[in-house]
Parts: C-alpha cells; sequence; structure tokens
C-alpha cells in the first residue's frame, strides 16, 4: 500500500498537508499554508523533487531527540518529522519518506 499527503485545514483556518506512509502513521508534517493551492503545491514539490535527499536536515530537539526537517524552496523549512526516540529511528522516518514521497498521491481532505 503506498503513502498519500492528506491535505486539511487547521483551526485557525491555514492549510497543511501530513504526508502518510502505507500503514497510516505520518512521516511528516508540513507548515502552515494562507491557502489550499499552496498546502497543495508544497506536497507537490515534495513528490516531484529529483534531489530530496540533499533538501533533509538531520536535527536534535532541545531535551535531545532526533528529528529530521525538509528545506523547500528558498531553503525555508517546508515540513517537520515526529521526534524520534532514537538515530535510528530518525533515519527509518527518512527513509520511508524518500520511498513514499515520490510515489504518494496528493489528496485534499478539506472538502470530506
Amino acid at each position: 500500500m503506498s503513502g498519500k499527503f492528506e491535505v486539511s485545514k487547521s483551526k485557525n483556518g491555514k492549510y497543511l498537508f501530513n504526508l502518510k506512509a502505507g500503514n497510516g502513521l505520518i512521516i511528516l508534517t508540513s507548515q502552515l499554508f494562507d491557502s489550499l493551492h499552496h498546502a497543495i503545491e508544497a506536497a507537490q514539490y515534495l513528490q516531484s523533487e529529483p534531489k530530496l535527499e540533499g533538501r533533509i536536515r538531520r536535527k536534535i530537539s532541545t531535551v535531545g531527540d532526533p528529528y529530521f526537517s525538509v528545506l523547500g524552496r528558498g531553503d525555508k523549512v517546508l515540513a517537520r518529522s515526529e521526534m524520534y526516540s532514537s538515530p535510528t529511528a530518525m533515519e527509518r522516518g527518512i527513509d520511508s519518506l524518500l520511498n513514499n514521497a515520490p510515489t504518494s498521491q496528493v489528496l485534499d481532505t478539506t472538502a470530506m
């Protein structure tokens, strides 16, 4: 089962997407966007970015948990992962991103 980008509307009226693996687990969550169009466009960027691996930044939170972010155009953070329990778990999350993003459909769930 392939993954999917689920685009939704937040409680404050802005838009975001979650990239979910085929098992339904969230791989990463985008920043908030002012329009549905921009959220969809950002998901499509991750789908088609040929050098996605080079856009990933490995990070450590202030409490020591590993996570990663993905840079979009202009080197701005486009999306972030969850916090992981170990660097190995984070690397599995990155592998999941790289395997799922190119083949995942973009689904607009705002009308559902």
